[in-house]
């Protein structure tokens, strides 16, 4: 029978607690992770997107961005709670035991509010902190044109106030294996 998380904070019952990370853990890799995935949902329709995302530490905070108008904007405006996932894939992890195949994976889940920023020089702080993630040798105004009020105005910059997250981390060798089931061969492995 399925646990009940009504009325429990979204990072509750933890199925595996030996792979939960800490604080620390969660900072670094969010500095790190590529690509996020922005849960956003209305009508109690669920939709999410990709995009790229800065971590802005100081104000405890996600920022990201989109055009001026379209879903996620709209979304965010009509409900403001969202979740960010943030992950990465090692190798996939063979076992003799149908359910314990697995694989290598690290992941954070973030939750909070969104808001459209609206002040042009937040704005501007979070598209060049979300610049220099990307690009971080790379300087405005010297090797690329600053950010104009017709680019600000043709975007949608957004801050997600952090209020709870999770970190896993799963990077054993091997998955759980079986002694009563002849043990696999080295090639799957490899």
């Amino acid at each position: 029978m399925p646990r009940d998380y009504t009325g429990q904070p979204p990072t509750a019952f933890q199925r595996r607690p030996h792979l939960t990370r800490d604080d620390a853990w969660i900072k670094a890799f969010l500095k790190e992770a590529r690509v996020g995935h922005i849960a956003t949902s209305v009508d109690g329709q669920p939709f999410i997107t990709p995009t790229t995302f800065w971590f802005d530490e100081e104000n405890h905070l996600v920022a990201f961005h989109s055009n001026v108008v379209g879903r996620i904007r709209s979304n965010i405006e009509t409900n403001s709670k969202v979740s960010l996932e943030a992950s990465e894939l090692g190798k996939m992890l063979p076992s003799n035991v149908s359910l314990e195949f697995s694989l290598q994976y690290r992941s954070v889940m973030v939750f909070g509010t969104a808001r459209v920023v609206t002040d042009p020089a937040e704005a501007r702080r979070l598209l060049y902190g979300l610049i220099g993630k990307y690009f971080p040798g790379m300087t405005a105004g010297k090797e690329y044109r600053e950010i104009t009020e017709k680019e600000l105005r043709a975007t949608s910059v957004y801050a997600i106030q952090i209020e709870s997250w999770s970190g896993k981390e799963n990077w054993e060798q091997r998955a759980d294996q079986s002694d009563e089931w002849p043990p696999l061969d080295e090639k799957w492995f490899e």
